[in-house]
């Protein structure tokens, strides 16, 4: 069975699109889903399947719009591509400034080239970008809120979503600990 890693784009545990994460579990499970944990209260789904990506990717929007009336937009990878998101990172971590941040923004697919000349607007900024098939790593040397980087990246549209390098990091700890 594969390790999949969902992580839900447009989803929150109050207020708008609310999909409280134990609930959501559930309806994962519903579908056949196994082995569901969820990560923090931000969409973030760790399950086991034999079923392939495209065909979960819609069984799980599905299942969300099914149980919550919410539109999701869900974007999978494997234990193995989330390992080499880990290890692809252009930046060190751990010689981040105060204040600095780095976040892994992932795609449906390879980013368009609006969606590069989008980014690259921004590019005279302190911040920086790299692009690398289906994900986008950031280095923010700012606060995400004061980053022209970072509003730009919202025009990108619902293909993509994002989440800080501890959020990888720790979702990368419990795909090693499901793999036993």
């Amino acid at each position: 069975m594969t390790i999949y890693i969902a992580l839900i784009r447009g989803i929150n545990v109050g207020g708008k699109n609310k999909v409280p994460m134990a609930e959501l579990k559930l309806s994962l499970q519903a579908i056949g889903l196994n082995n569901v944990q969820t990560y923090i209260q931000s969409g973030n789904v760790l399950f086991e399947s034999e079923d392939g990506a495209e065909q979960l990717r819609g069984r799980i929007e599905q299942a969300i719009e099914a149980s919550f009336g919410v539109t999701a937009t869900v974007v999978l990878r494997t234990a193995e591509q989330l390992e080499r998101i880990i290890e692809g990172c252009p930046y060190a971590a751990d010689s981040l400034l105060e204040g600095e941040s780095i976040q892994v923004s992932v795609l449906t697919e390879a980013p368009s080239q609006k969606a590069i000349d989008i980014l690259s607007v921004s590019s005279d900024e302190k911040d920086e970008y790299q692009i690398s098939g289906e994900e986008i790593y950031f280095l923010f040397r700012q606060s995400v809120l004061d980053s022209k980087l970072a509003k730009n990246l919202a025009k990108l549209g619902s293909t993509v979503t994002s989440r800080n390098w501890n959020t990888i990091i720790k979702l990368g700890a419990l795909v090693k600990a499901m793999e036993g």
